[in-house]
């Protein structure tokens, strides 16, 4: 890989290009991809995850510009390979330990004493890889069961049946016709989430 490579305007479009794969989401799919990545380098302590996340985006459309494709991981896995090393890099690097304490709040201190980053695992990123999938599966979906199937599973304990109740009358369905449609369209999901985390 080039040293001194920058991200252009070309190799920006390409990789859009490519994390959209066959539907043009408008730069959706980088946003989110980048918040998802954001969030993993915040859960494992890192001082700047958003400058990480945008160096394991530069790296990943670096490598589709100078090899022109990437076929041996989908765009969202793909770009979890690349976080792992960058995080793995970032805890090596002599700047990464380096913490203001007269910055932190008493309770940050103390924490800050026993926090140890968690290494990235295979678990995380097939965690990572499976819920990419369920997210196209769920834009798969007709409108209406897309609404019903994310309606259904709101809210915890009591609020969840409150509103499945809520939802049954707003169908006009039974609490039982409305089970047994949404058990139908979790098993298409499921099997589609099946499918695509095989095929990626």
């Amino acid at each position: 890989m080039k040293k001194d490579w920058i991200l252009n305007q070309s190799a920006f479009q390409q990789f859009l290009k490519w994390l959209d794969g066959e539907v043009d989401t408008g730069g959706e799919r980088y946003l989110e991809i980048r918040r998802r990545l954001v969030f993993y380098f915040d859960r494992r302590n890192c001082a700047s995850p958003d400058e990480l996340a945008d160096e394991t985006l530069n790296r990943a459309a670096r490598r589709l510009e100078e090899q022109g494709a990437i076929t041996d991981a989908s765009p969202a896995h793909y770009c979890y390979i690349v976080a792992k090393y960058v995080f793995l890099e970032s805890i090596r690097a002599p700047d990464s330990r380096k913490t203001n304490v007269d910055d932190l709040s008493p309770s940050a201190q103390a924490a800050s004493k026993l926090a140890v980053p968690a290494l990235p695992d295979e678990e995380d990123v097939v965690k990572e890889k499976r819920l990419s999938c369920l997210e196209l599966c769920l834009r798969k979906l007709h409108s209406g069961d897309h609404e019903l199937i994310l309606e259904y599973y709101q809210g915890e304990q009591r609020a969840k049946i409150e509103s499945r109740s809520q939802l049954a009358e707003h169908l006009g369905l039974t609490m039982n016709a409305l089970t047994i449609r949404a058990c139908r369209i979790r098993t298409k999901l499921e099997l589609c989430v099946k499918t695509c985390s095989e095929e990626t």
